[in-house]
């Protein structure tokens, strides 16, 4: 099935209702996409939950390997890696607590999109929670 996000509407909706970022592929390097995006996330008061198994520490925070060590709910799972991981990353969100799968700009996958749809999720790919969340305002 194509990929159609929600519309910008709801997507205001989501990063209003939302407080907790978990960030699949932060990194701790400042000149990083990852690093800048969540820094901004986190600024504007969201808790952002690293998570990345080569890092202990991300903005403060202390990082886990995988969503599966995140205790507690999360309302984002925002995912920097590379579209051939996406698919592995969404069956990961498939298990855990969390209402919404987001895919950084530049990132797509039919297959991770299809199978999270099936599973009644909200599905954003293709599109920088930093830029939407300043679109809102």
């Amino acid at each position: 099935m194509a990929i159609e996000n929600p519309s910008r509407q709801e997507i205001g909706e989501i990063l209003k209702n939302s407080k907790t970022i978990a960030v699949v592929g932060l990194s701790d390097n400042p000149e990083r996409t990852s690093y800048m995006v969540s820094k901004a996330m986190m600024d504007a008061g969201y808790d952002i939950i690293p998570v990345n198994p080569t890092v202990d520490e991300v903005l403060g925070k202390k990082a886990v390997a995988s969503l599966k060590e995140i205790g507690g709910h999360v309302d984002i799972v925002n995912v920097f890696r590379r579209s051939e991981y996406l698919l592995d990353v969404a069956k990961e969100f498939l298990e855990i607590d969390a209402d919404v799968y987001w895919a950084q700009l530049g990132l797509e996958n039919e297959e991770a999109y299809d199978l999270l749809k099936k599973n009644q999720k909200t599905v954003i790919m293709n599109r920088c929670i930093k830029v939407e969340h300043a679109m809102t305002k």
